[in-house]
């Protein structure tokens, strides 16, 4: 006789949402993914993309519940762990080769790739946006409702949100919704960068560059294809940023300008800041003619932010406490949300045994228990990742201050 089971529905299929999903196919628990992309082609898959640097203990730990860290370890070193930080002038003043830390770093792609690589393509349905979730009680038990529009709708015992910032599944437990971090982002690629631009190769290191100053930052990550990623964070108190000053309307080789011309926000920057986003716009336009340029204002949850447990839902990742990107840990946290729910979801199975019944009440006295934790968890993450972009972006001098973090974790010499 098989064992009892509920219908669980995971809506995302980032890190997170795949993470969870693999980990419930191990145990033989039954889930559906749903995403609102298409599935990504191989094609889309080995265009650059962002590094995402995994932690012992969150991320690392997730891989490994997933068997799959050999595989995952095959994939890392195209952006190394080392890091430099260079002030406004370009002068770096500090770097290390990744010597302090165990974060080896992944392509989202290549991850993303992986992970698909693992899980049974029956279970996820592409092309599925979540227009709403409701919940009801009429058929005798708690039962979720989730409209996918042209879709149709489908009903399920367990609603879980991996479904980012702007979660669908987050009102069903809260009327939080996120709130603008004063940080605009814009993200740019340069192709082939060693053969095309051997000096900003050099200067911007095999693996993550840091320049900050007066609030602002330019960021640089290496990729897959001998490409750098760039990432321009802007502090700016109009979330309308982009709007209102036209960005939105231009390409990125259009918006070169207004970033780099004379009294423009980089224009006092050092040459080879400027020369590095000059090169990113450039590229960014040659690759993709006529597309405006990508520029977005970051949002965030307030830290320690919980809601009142409702049966039938949870969330993870961006959905349940969205911090901001440049502390790294955003990935990890959702990574490690996903691996101790699907933990939690186990054992309500194992102690429910055939009773559907005691599986449904075991699973929600889990799952509260998995939110309280996760509370916790999350807002000491989030007070760090605010203290780490304060120091970035709370100060005119954000380089110093991120040096002067980076070598509290130093060991001390007699």
């Amino acid at each position: 006789m098989s064992s009892p089971s509920l219908r669980i529905a995971i809506i995302g299929g980032g890190p997170a949402g795949l993470t969870l999903g693999l980990l419930l196919q191990k145990r033989s628990i039954p889930f559906t993914i749903f995403e609102l992309r298409q599935r990504p082609t191989e094609e889309e898959l080995a265009k650059t993309a962002g590094s995402l640097d995994l932690h012992e203990g969150s991320g690392l730990a997730a891989i490994k519940e997933c068997d799959i860290f050999d595989e995952f370890m095959a994939l890392t070193g195209v952006c190394t762990e080392a890091q430099k930080v260079a002030d406004k002038h370009g002068n770096i003043v500090y770097s290390d080769e990744g010597e302090l830390s165990n974060r080896p770093e992944i392509s989202r792609h290549d991850i993303i790739k992986l992970l698909l690589a693992h899980i049974s393509a029956s279970t996820i349905k592409w092309g599925h946006k979540l227009i709403s979730a409701k919940s009801s009680t009429a058929s005798g038990y708690t039962e979720i409702e989730l409209d996918f529009g042209e879709n149709g709708k489908e009903v399920f015992d367990l609603a879980i949100g991996a479904d980012g910032a702007w979660s669908r599944v987050r009102p069903l437990l809260t009327d939080m919704q996120p709130w603008y971090a004063g940080i605009q982002n814009i993200t740019l690629s340069i192709r082939q960068v060693t053969t095309r631009h051997p000096l900003l190769a050099e200067f911007i290191g095999h693996g993550t560059m840091i320049a900050l100053a007066d609030k602002h930052g330019v960021f640089s990550q290496r990729s897959v294809q001998d490409s750098a990623r760039i990432y321009i964070f802007i502090s700016t108190e109009d979330e309308k940023f982009a709007s209102t000053n036209g960005l939105n309307r231009k390409t990125a080789a259009q918006a070169k300008d207004y970033l780099l011309g004379d009294s423009s926000i980089f224009s006092q920057w050092g040459a080879n800041i400027r020369e590095l986003v000059a090169a990113a716009c450039d590229d960014e336009s040659a690759d993709n003619p006529g597309d405006n340029i990508n520029i977005k204002p970051l949002y965030t949850l307030p830290g320690g932010h919980t809601w009142e447990h409702q049966t039938g839902a949870t969330l993870v990742g961006d959905a349940a406490h969205l911090m901001n990107p440049p502390a790294g840990e955003g990935v990890n946290i959702a990574m490690l949300d996903s691996l101790l729910l699907s933990q939690t979801i186990a054992k309500a199975h194992q102690i429910a045994g055939q009773d559907i019944t005691l599986l449904r009440d075991a699973l929600d006295s889990a799952i509260k228990a998995f939110e309280a934790d996760m509370a916790v968890r999350a807002k000491e993450v989030a007070d760090k990742t605010k203290q780490v972009s304060k120091s970035m972006f709370g100060r005119d001098d954000g380089a110093a201050a991120l040096v002067e973090f980076f070598k509290s974790f130093r060991p001390r010499t007699e």
